[in-house]
């Protein structure tokens, strides 16, 4: 696999003895691959990933997986802040909602298998903890959006999928759903649960994003929980 590197300034040192254990996709949300890569390249935009996949599938590496790139801010998982700090993150290379959102393309996506296999070779990141940058941080951000196949990359070993649609149930109440969101990973469910319950709609159900606690997201949740379990009892 061929990257090219592009070594940004924007890192700094992991804490001491944290693993990775979270490998978060975000898109560069900008109007060129060339804009993006020159942002995160500068040292007063305090931003970076530590890979940028563009649509044609070439791949550039800006910042050392060992070193912390500054690429989810103000965000929380599982409870922790520091999501940087334990996290690889790649950018896609897409408009984003602002700049006209497309889908990501064939040669994008088999890049992006290819690499995150190599990085889950060395980086044991459970397929719970396979992220998109809106499930870490759901109140300011969209990406990589309801677009984005993640069933494709679960079928390809990363990351987690429901499979079939699950039956719907009776529509959970908003305390029961936060409740299993909070289990799930989620975080600011009491700041907007609206916002979190769009964002794991975006990632888990994307042809029904509407924030609402129905039965049908109930019943999706449900099941990633019992496969999450499942994966917890056989490790």
């Amino acid at each position: 696999m061929d990257i090219t590197d592009r070594p940004s300034p924007n890192h700094d040192a992991r804490p001491d003895g944290q693993a990775v254990d979270i490998l978060l996709l975000h898109y560069t949300g900008m109007e060129s691959a060339e804009a993006a890569l020159a942002r995160m390249c500068d040292p007063a935009a305090k931003v970076s990933a530590h890979y940028c996949i563009d649509e044609d599938g070439s791949i550039t590496r800006l910042v050392a997986e060992d070193r912390r790139a500054w690429h989810a801010g103000v965000s929380r998982w599982a409870g922790a802040t520091d999501v940087n700090g334990r996290s690889i993150g790649i950018e896609l290379v897409n408009p984003g909602h602002e700049f006209g959102y497309r889908p990501f393309p064939e040669p994008q996506m088999a890049a992006l298998i290819a690499l995150a296999r190599e990085i889950l070779g060395r980086h044991p990141v459970p397929p719970w903890r396979v992220l998109g940058h809106s499930d870490v941080a759901p109140l300011r951000k969209q990406d990589p959006g309801e677009l984005f196949d993640w069933a494709r990359l679960a079928a390809a070993g990363i990351g987690l999928w429901p499979g079939a649609a699950p039956a719907a149930g009776p529509a959970p109440s908003e305390a029961a759903l936060a409740a299993r969101l909070a289990r799930f990973g989620y975080g600011f469910l009491e700041d907007d649960l609206a916002a979190v319950i769009a964002a794991f709609q975006r990632h888990f159900r994307p042809a029904a994003v509407t924030g609402a606690a129905d039965g049908g997201t109930g019943a999706v949740l449900d099941a990633l929980l019992r496969l999450v379990d499942a994966g917890k009892t056989n490790t």
